[in-house]
């Protein structure tokens, strides 16, 4: 009897849109395959920061435990959102090709903040990382925080009285939401693994996971895999204001990497390339770097804030 592969995924309309995306490729390569939506402790609860509830997994926990209990075969993520120690039994099954890594800033209409020293500015994010950031370029500015799928964060954006919000361009692409009012922040170094999709299986369900090596692009998982070491590796299992973007050009690996205090007063980054044959270990060999320049203590003084 021919297997139809579950498809476990957020009701989001953007997990939705990621969701039907593998669905349609695994179609196109002769497989059957059913949508199974699940609500997130992370679309329920929207009235606290996303650190206050353990951010780490909060939007994967409710599929990981479908997938374990056999409920689904494979989810699929924002590869951003995904822990990057993954539970006992799921795997890595495949990355798909990356969409656009850049933040972008939504306003309206009026930008001039951007080059006036104004106190009363007021910018949403929901991003201890964006945050950060902005803080560090703008540090008159104030910081509410956003929560919420794509569209609740835009609407919430257009009912209140501050300047603009965060987002990732890829989610805006990808359900064709992005508005006209939009800057890309190009001097923002986006999360970990920021733009890519990332299918997880189960490590035991071979046929599954047979079926998925199609979809993976090596490109893409060799630069999201350098990310999050570089992110595991500077953690230590405290969330962060940490940034990471690889990219591949020729035969060299470009890559660059930041933490920031939560008050965005304190930036410690660091910018290299290596060949490509050279990349093993990298992305963990350079948040040693970061540690070994005052990551540690830094890290170190985060957790005790966050505590």
């Amino acid at each position: 009897m021919k297997k139809t592969i579950r498809i476990g995924t957020r009701d989001s309309e953007l997990a939705l849109w990621q969701a039907h995306t593998v669905k349609s490729q695994l179609e196109l390569l002769g497989y059957d395959t059913e949508l199974i939506p699940v609500k997130s402790t992370g679309d329920l609860i929207l009235n606290k920061p996303l650190y206050e509830l353990g951010i780490t997994g909060i939007f994967t926990k409710t599929l990981d435990i479908a997938m374990l209990n056999g409920d689904i075969d494979i989810a699929v993520h924002s590869m951003k959102d995904v822990p990057t120690a993954l539970p006992k039994g799921i795997v890595q099954a495949a990355v798909l090709k990356r969409a656009a890594v850049s933040d972008i800033l939504v306003h309206k209409g009026d930008i001039n903040f951007l080059n006036e020293n104004k106190d009363i500015t007021t910018i949403a994010t929901g991003s201890l990382r964006r945050k950060a950031q902005w803080l560090h370029k703008y540090p008159n500015h104030q910081i509410v925080d956003l929560r919420g799928n794509v569209n609740t964060r835009l609407q919430k954006l257009s009912e209140s009285s501050w300047a603009g919000a965060i987002f990732a361009q890829a989610g805006l692409q990808r359900i064709n939401l992005t508005p006209d009012n939009h800057l890309i922040l190009d001097w923002m170094i986006p999360a970990p693994a920021q733009g890519a999709m990332l299918v997880v299986a189960m490590e035991n369900d071979s046929f599954t996971r047979n079926a998925l090596i199609a979809l993976n692009d090596e490109k893409t998982a060799v630069c999201t895999n350098i990310e999050r070491d570089f992110l595991r590796t500077l953690e230590g299992g405290c969330t962060a204001p940490i940034g990471a973007i690889a990219e591949i050009k020729d035969d060299m690996l470009f890559f660059e990497g930041a933490l920031f205090s939560l008050d965005g007063t304190q930036k410690l980054t660091l910018k290299k390339s290596i060949h490509i044959n050279q990349a093993k270990g990298y992305g963990v060999s350079c948040a040693h770097e970061i540690l070994n320049n005052g990551g540690k203590a830094l890290m170190e003084a985060i957790k005790k804030e966050l505590s």
